[in-house]
């Protein structure tokens, strides 16, 4: 796991300085080593410049280190993550006759790239973002791994001589290190944001800065210096596939076994809960040794899981270690976790403190049960989102006036006072629900928005002009009913979480949180794979009873008691609410109630102070994410110098 960072464009003293920055503001991503490399046209003067920074996994040593060079063919690669089947590859290259000079995955990548050219990304199986220098022709390759586990940014900018270049890294900080891109808020950026209380890709919350989408792949070459994408695989489609729950569980064993490759010490996330109880457990079943298992406890009792987590390590015999966090430290830690961001996130900062917890007690890898939830069902939104569409859709001839103001009237009955703000929860956006006549897209979003429409809208000053549609955008959107589109219910709405949920907010923020501390995440539930074995299966065998997850069960969690698993689902949260009302009160309040600071990023401040004396006042269906969102939007911008 690394840090990686470019210029195709001009290469003189100025843009060395600029492509070191780059790197140098991403050295938590990777202590253990640096390197640089150029190569520039005597006569025209540009070329190319790749600078890696480098946490050693797989072969220590120092011939490993990047920027990497194939001696036979010239190309040079620079690479964030991991090949899972790098062994298996690197057999088929070596009996084609390659030769290789280190145990790394990174050779066998460059090796890869050599014989089988950008078609190379087809063939992996793993988590990454990389770019290969071809001198041959000229190019610039960058790849994205299939689900977007490894971020890569993009941009186009004016070199400090004023002839164009084209810039990437692995953070968007490091873009804005390079002095070469302006400080300057994205409209569609923060529209997404303020929807979602995240940025939704390809935009990102600076302007000009891009995100490459995952499992895309893009060519740049040193004269035109555009990047041309090509999307080499997506989200699988459940019509015409076909797969049995045997194969589905042979799987998950597989990409759980592949996961535990490392030459440095592993542990495993353990909730408690049935994702991470099943990764646990395969891991258990795969090791050679014993297993590492780590949790964060609360002295908050309503938020406290760990005794779950306790009694299945007790169960599979791992080696447990339990994490006790307080306020204090929330407190003492809290700007470090904030910092960890690399774009602005409502969540994210939980696991920033596990993550260092592992880190500090000497793991550098960690498995994780991140995509259970959307792959196998357990959110409420697979039994919520269809049944609301089915309303949307019944009462699609009234018109919307008229359902806006029935909502509004059945709002105010449920909580018994109009209050300063409406309910932002799912069903004070009731209006936003049944306007949307039952297009699935339209229909999670508005289910899962910060806000309502209404306030959102009062939220926003007039300078923010953008072309976004229900919190996405508009080609995002567009392309987003075009893949679901014929596909069944409840696969539509697994494939909405993976895209949007997982894919623009929990895999970003882990890669942010836990890269921060210098920590690998892997997460074996995402691999492609059992992705696609999973949207083989009858959704009556994936999905059903729903909540349940009887599917990964069954496949990895048959030994236990059942009955340790039924409980209401939680999630991993802080008690960051309760916390507000205490000890970050007055920072919290001074934040939200700083005018000039609020309107430097096109927020309008009144709404913001009503916002803010609404939570505090204890108002029904407002959540702490509320606040929160809007809190890390503005430390966000403050930290980094952004405004409009």
């Amino acid at each position: 796991m690394c840090g990686i960072a470019g210029a195709l464009g001009p290469v003189d003293d100025a843009m060395r300085a600029a492509v070191r920055r780059m790197a140098d503001a991403q050295r938590h991503r990777g202590p253990d080593a640096e390197g640089f490399w150029e190569q520039a046209d005597a006569a025209t003067g540009t070329g190319v410049l790749l600078a890696h920074r480098r946490l050693s996994i797989i072969d220590l040593r120092a011939v490993s280190n990047q920027p990497m060079r194939d001696p036979q063919r010239g190309n040079v690669l620079v690479f964030n993550g991991e090949i899972y089947n790098y062994r298996e590859l690197r057999a088929e290259l070596a009996a084609a006759g390659d030769r290789f000079e280190t145990e790394s995955d990174t050779e066998v990548l460059l090796h890869a790239y050599g014989r089988w050219g950008d078609a190379c990304v087809e063939r992996l199986r793993g988590m990454f973002a990389f770019a290969v220098w071809d001198p041959a022709g000229g190019r610039l390759l960058l790849a994205r791994d299939r689900l977007g586990i490894k971020p890569l940014y993009w941009a186009r900018a004016s070199a400090p001589d004023g002839r164009p270049c084209l810039l990437f890294a692995s953070e968007v900080r490091a873009l804005l290190a390079s002095g070469l891109v302006e400080r300057r808020l994205d409209p569609n950026g923060l529209l997404t944001y303020l929807w979602n209380g995240f940025v939704v890709g390809p935009t990102t919350i600076v302007r000009g800065i891009h995100l490459l989408a995952p499992g895309h792949s893009g060519m740049a070459d040193s004269k035109a210096l555009e990047l041309r994408e090509r999307r080499y695989w997506q989200i699988p489609s459940a019509l015409g596939r076909s797969s049995t729950a045997a194969e589905l569980e042979a799987t998950l064993a597989e990409a759980v076994g592949i996961r535990l490759v490392a030459d440095v010490p592993l542990g495993v996330f353990l909730s408690g809960g049935i994702d991470s109880s099943a990764v646990a457990s395969l891991a258990v079943a795969a090791a050679s040794g014993p297993v590492e298992t780590f949790t964060i406890g609360f002295e908050e009792a309503s938020f406290d899981e760990s005794r779950f987590a306790r009694e299945v390590s007790a169960q599979l015999g791992t080696h447990h270690h339990e994490i006790r966090l307080g306020e204090d430290r929330f407190r003492d830690e809290l700007d470090a976790a904030l910092g960890s961001l690399d774009q602005p996130s409502f969540d994210g900062i939980n696991t920033y403190f596990v993550s260092r917890a592992a880190r500090e007690a000497g793991i550098t890898v960690a498995l994780a049960g991140t995509g259970g939830d959307e792959v196998f069902g357990g959110y409420a939104s697979f039994r919520e989102v269809p049944r609301a569409r089915r309303w949307a859709r019944g009462l699609s001839a009234v018109p919307e006036s008229w359902l806006r103001a029935a909502a509004r009237v059945g709002t105010r009955a449920l909580t018994g006072r109009p209050g300063a703000i409406p309910p932002q929860t799912r069903w004070g956006k009731l209006g936003d629900v049944l306007a949307t006549r039952g297009d699935l897209v339209g229909l999670y979003q508005s289910a899962y928005a910060l806000f309502s429409e209404e306030f959102g809208a009062a939220l926003r000053s007039s300078a923010i002009s953008g072309d976004t549609r229900c919190g996405l955008p508009r080609a995002r959107a567009d392309e987003l009913r075009g893949q679901l589109r014929g596909e069944p219910e409840l696969h539509a709405v697994s494939m909405l979480e993976l895209a949007l949920f997982l894919g623009e907010r929990l895999l970003r923020d882990t890669d942010g949180a836990s890269m921060a501390v210098s920590l690998e995440v892997r997460v074996p539930l995402l691999d492609h794979v059992v992705i696609e074995r999973a949207a083989g299966l009858p959704e009556s065998q994936r999905f059903r009873p729903l909540g349940r997850k009887q599917m990964l069960r069954q496949a990895a969690l048959g030994g236990f008691d059942p009955k340790l698993f039924e409980r209401p689902k939680s999630g991993f949260v802080l008690p960051i609410e309760t916390w507000c009302r205490r000890h970050l009160r007055s920072e919290v309040a001074a934040s939200l109630g700083n005018a000039g600071r609020c309107a430097a990023i096109g927020l309008e401040p009144d709404s913001v102070a009503r916002l803010w004396r609404a939570f505090d006042a204890r108002a029904p269906g407002l959540y702490w994410s509320r606040i929160w969102g809007i809190y890390a939007l503005l430390g966000w911008c403050a930290r980094n110098d952004v405004t409009l």
